[in-house]
Parts: structure tokens; C-alpha cells; sequence
């Protein structure tokens, strides 16, 4: 029974490890489908984790709006399975298994409605919807006893909404602020679910993949998986569905093994590399959400793009063989503590994602630009909120730029890395002036027009002019140079010396100067090491701008692609 502030707390709790525990089991299913294969069932299986994530969201606005913190970063919170859905009736047990007949009949059995006269149930219930029932029934008991104004005293600005983040699936993030809109999250938690109601199998939301029809509850759809056909308009519960053919390829599918774990893995060091690997990621971008759900909002957009991560590397467990050779190894889905190591490094992922390890600080800058077009200066316009490990986006079609969020793994993105991996040193040209030079190296190029003014271009200025007053302009015109394809050199007793500004480490997006321009690259600075997707270091430098374009001829530096697309936010 919820009789206080606390109990509540106790129960969305509970709730949010409930709408987590379904997340394995789904996306093990989802994943074991072969590639090209099932599409369908892949539509289905990842509408409904899609919108279990939501359901997460919308319980953790109910606890943020009474004051609450929900909490994604312990050992617990993942389970160990097989294992009982928690708090729940504990005869039912939950695998990670293949995609399947009996996978997706444990499905059903998670999803089941309840009946319609079950009575509310906060522990071993049977039936996901009598324990929302319980908690609708605790917020209702609470808001009366208390008031709104006592329970609901949480910061609104820390509420997940469609204004905050990024959300592409059906339904809706409701911003919870009193009573009516909390039981309107519950609500669209057991609608989609179970359906509108006991009569009505419909979850009030259009079908994600495919907006011009209804989308049924997450039984329903489960349900059509199994009975081979889809529901339609007029079809209940009892009649099942009745439309079109559903085509399923149970063949088309990995062998996982059930309940991975790497325990069993021991002695097999790089089967046990990539599944500490996956299940490193996994917890990270739990404690992603956490922060996200703890006065960081805007951060869930970076769980998404580690989430399209997390399937790359799934995938690839798939198809290693287990120790019975006739299955796989997959996810075992297991907590790992936050590594430690401070290394701060930028990761390209083979056509996906560039990966930022580190606390490294992400900025937004535009140029300020004079009459004649020429760039005057930076400006910052923003700070981005970001966690220790996240991905930017490199194929240019994310809908949460600058961050990843899966776009490239639709669209079979292609970003071979087509840069030479010579020493900018042994391919410099070099402009020779009276006691400066500048080194260039045009490959670079990113066309910020920081190389010439009203006056002279650095080519001319170089050749030209020798009064120190011409040098510092020089300098500072190759100073602002975000690409690093002029380096100055001044003569010192002698021998020419680097003069580098010395910049902090951190990453700069390069914005639009005014809404209807173009958008630039990403800006890297302060000697940042950048690895290649084969795992080769790129040579280590100051200044260095990477594509986010998807369009460079130079990958993955910018080569001014981004001008010629007018490639936007």
C-alpha cells in the first residue's frame, strides 16, 4: 500500500526497474534476427522497446514532479537472468533468449492485460497493469491527503519532454506538474501496453512505422507475431486478429544461447573482451539516462546513439559460437562499475559515430564575419550537457545533432576513412616570408576564411610585408584557423619554431552564422588523440577539424563538403 512521500518513491522505483527488466529480452530477440530478414517482427519488437523506454521516462517525471531521484547506477537495477519481472509473482520467470515461439510467448506473458475486474496489486502482481493500478490509486490517496502543492514539489525544469530531448517513437512524454498530468503518464504507460481498454485493443497512438493505420497495445502486437496474422479495425481481443498475413521466418534467426553470461567466458579472454565491452556500454548509458533523469534532460538524446552502439556490438556476439557449437554467444547484460581511466580520446566507429572519451567539454561557436564575407572572429554561443563517454554524430542526418542518435546504421551509412595517414610535416608547402613562414597543407581545408581580411590573404601578407606589426596580424589570422592548414613558424636565434596558441582540450561545433547559412564541422582542439576505425592513432595535433557532414572527400577530416551541400542543423 502507498501511504507516504516515501512509499511512492519505493514503488516508481520499483516501476522503473519493471519497464528496464523487459529491455534485454527484447532487444535479444531483436537482435538474433539475421539482417534482411523479419521485418515485420523487427518493427514490432523495436516499436515496443522504444516505447519501454518512454514508459521509464514518463514514471521518472512522475518521481522528479513529487521530489524524487530516480537511480539507474547500481548492481541491482539490471537483473540477473533468468529471473521474475521485479516485485512481481515470482512463478513467472524472464530469459534472454533468441527470437522465437517461446520467446515471444514470454513476451505475451509480460505484457498480458490485466482482467478486468483484477484488483490493484503493488507486489507479486500478476499482471503489469495491477501494479499501475496500485500506484494510480497511491498518487490519487496522496494528492488528497496532502495537496498538490505539498506533493508535487519538484523542479520542472528537470522534467523529460519533447522540448528536451529527442523522442521518435509513439506516444507521448507527458511533463508531470500535478496530479491529473502524473495519472495521464500512467496512462499512456498502460494504454500502450494493454490498449485503451478491456474492449478496445487499440493503444490510441498511430503505428510508428507506419502512421497511416492505429497501433494496437504491446500484447496485440506480440500477438500478431505469433498468430502470423495483423489486427483490424473491428477486431477485439477475443476475436483476434483477423487481417492481412503477418509473415514470420522463424529460421531467419542466430542460435543464441540462453542467458549469456561471462562467467562462462573465464577462460576465453576475447570472448570475454566483447562481452565486458557491450555490458561496459550498456551501464554506461544507464548511468546516462540516470543523469538525464536528475536535472540533465537534454542528455537522453546521447543514450539513443549509444543505444544504435550497443547493436553493432550485439550483433557481432551473435555470430561467434558458443561452447556448444550449434548456438551463439550474445548480450549478457551485466553491470560494470564506471571505469576509472581519465583517457581522453575521440573514437571513429566504422560507419557510425565519432566516440568522445573523456570529460571532454563540447561548445557551440559561430563566425563573426565583416562586409566583404571575410571571418573576424569566434563567438560561443552555448555549452552542450554531456557525460564522460559520448557520440557525435558523422553521418549528418541524426535528428539529435550534434549527437548520434542511430541515423547512420538506417541510412547504411559509409564513411570510409579515405585521409592519408602521412605526416602533415613530409606534405606541407611552405610560405617563406622575413623571418616568419607558414606551413600549408590544403587537404585540411574547411573554408572558415580566416586566411585573408580587407587588407591581404596570409599568402600575400607573408610575401609582402615583414614589420612586426604584419607578423602579428599574420599570426593571428593562423591563429584562428580551426583546421590547422596554416601553421606559423617564427625564426628564434636562428631556427624556426611552432607558435601555437595553447588550447584548452575541448570540442567545438561549428554552427551556422545566421539562420539561413550553412553549418560546419567539428572543431577539435588541444592535441586531442583521435583514433582511426582500425584502431590506428591519427597524428595528434592542436587544431583539426572532423567531417559531420557525412560528404567529405577526405574522411574523416572536413574538406568544405558541408558548403557545397549546405548541409544544416
Amino acid at each position: 500500500m502507498i501511504k507516504t512521500i516515501q512509499d511512492l518513491h519505493e514503488h516508481l522505483q520499483w516501476a522503473i526497474e519493471l519497464e528496464h527488466a523487459t529491455i534485454p529480452p527484447y532487444l535479444c530477440a531483436l537482435y538474433s534476427i539475421k539482417d534482411n530478414s523479419n521485418q515485420e517482427s523487427i518493427e514490432v519488437i523495436q516499436s515496443v522497446f522504444i516505447e519501454e523506454m518512454l514508459h521509464m521516462a514518463l514514471v521518472a517525471n512522475i518521481m522528479i514532479a513529487t521530489g524524487g531521484k530516480p537511480q539507474l547506477d547500481y548492481p541491482e537495477f539490471i537483473a540477473k537472468y533468468p529471473t521474475p519481472l521485479p516485485h512481481s509473482d515470482k512463478s513467472f520467470e524472464v530469459n534472454l533468449n533468441k527470437f522465437s515461439p517461446e520467446s515471444i510467448e514470454c513476451f505475451l506473458k509480460i505484457e498480458r492485460p490485466a482482467e478486468a475486474d483484477a484488483p490493484s496489486q503493488d507486489e507479486g502482481f500478476a499482471s503489469i497493469g495491477q501494479f499501475y493500478k496500485a500506484l494510480e490509486e497511491g498518487l490519487i490517496y496522496l494528492s488528497e491527503k496532502l495537496g498538490d502543492n505539498i506533493l508535487f514539489v519538484g523542479d520542472p525544469k528537470h522534467q523529460v519532454t519533447a522540448e528536451t530531448t529527442y523522442y521518435g517513437g509513439a506516444g507521448h512524454l507527458v511533463e508531470v506538474t500535478d496530479l491529473s498530468t502524473a495519472l495521464k503518464a500512467l496512462e499512456e504507460v498502460v494504454e500502450q501496453g494493454e490498449g485503451l481498454d478491456h474492449d478496445n485493443i487499440f493503444d490510441g497512438d498511430q503505428n510508428m512505422f507506419h502512421p497511416e493505420r492505429q497501433e494496437v497495445g504491446h500484447y496485440f502486437r506480440f500477438l500478431e507475431i505469433l498468430k502470423g496474422r495483423k489486427f483490424q479495425l473491428g477486431d477485439t481481443a477475443k476475436s483476434g486478429p483477423t487481417g492481412e498475413t503477418f509473415t514470420v521466418e522463424w529460421d531467419q534467426v542466430h542460435p543464441m544461447a540462453s542467458n549469456p553470461s561471462t562467467t562462462v567466458y573465464k577462460d576465453h579472454p576475447d570472448i570475454l573482451e566483447k562481452l565486458t565491452t557491450f555490458n561496459q556500454e550498456y551501464s554506461d548509458m544507464l548511468r546516462i539516462i540516470e543523469k538525464s533523469f536528475n536535472g540533465e534532460p537534454k542528455l537522453l538524446g546521447q543514450a539513443v546513439g549509444v543505444m544504435y552502439e550497443l547493436k553493432i556490438l550485439a550483433k557481432e556476439l551473435m555470430t561467434i559460437p558458443a561452447q556448444d557449437p550449434t548456438k551463439t554467444i550474445g548480450p549478457s547484460f551485466e553491470y560494470l562499475p564506471r571505469q576509472t581511466s581519465e583517457i581522453e580520446f575521440i573514437e571513429v566507429r566504422e560507419n557510425g559515430p565519432y566516440v568522445v572519451h573523456g570529460d571532454i567539454s563540447l561548445v557551440r561557436k559561430r563566425r563573426i564575419t565583416g562586409a566583404k564575407g571575410e571571418a573576424i572572429a569566434w563567438q560561443k554561443t552555448n555549452t552542450h550537457q554531456t557525460d564522460k563517454i559520448y557520440e557525435l554524430c558523422r553521418c549528418g542526418k541524426s535528428a539529435t545533432k550534434p549527437f548520434c542518435d542511430g541515423t547512420h546504421d538506417r541510412i547504411d551509412f559509409k564513411g570510409e576513412e579515405t585521409a592519408s595517414t602521412q605526416l602533415i610535416g613530409e606534405r606541407q608547402e611552405i610560405l617563406q616570408g622575413d623571418g616568419v613562414r607558414v606551413k600549408v597543407d590544403n587537404s585540411y581545408c574547411m573554408h572558415a576564411k580566416f586566411c585573408f581580411n580587407q587588407n591581404a590573404s596570409i599568402r600575400k601578407l607573408i610575401t609582402k610585408q615583414s614589420d612586426d606589426n604584419s607578423k602579428i596580424n599574420l599570426s593571428a589570422m593562423v591563429d584562428k584557423c580551426p583546421s590547422g592548414t596554416f601553421v606559423y613558424e617564427l625564426e628564434v636565434d636562428g631556427k624556426y619554431e611552432e607558435i601555437e596558441s595553447d588550447l584548452p582540450k575541448q570540442i567545438v561545433i561549428i554552427s551556422a552564422d545566421n539562420s539561413d547559412s550553412t553549418a560546419g564541422p567539428i572543431w577539435i582542439n588541444g592535441k586531442i588523440p583521435v583514433k582511426r576505425a582500425d584502431g590506428k592513432p591519427l597524428e595528434t595535433r592542436n587544431r583539426m577539424t572532423l567531417c559531420r557532414c557525412g560528404e567529405s572527400k577526405n574522411k574523416p577530416f572536413c574538406d568544405g563538403s558541408h558548403a557545397q551541400i549546405d548541409f544544416k542543423e
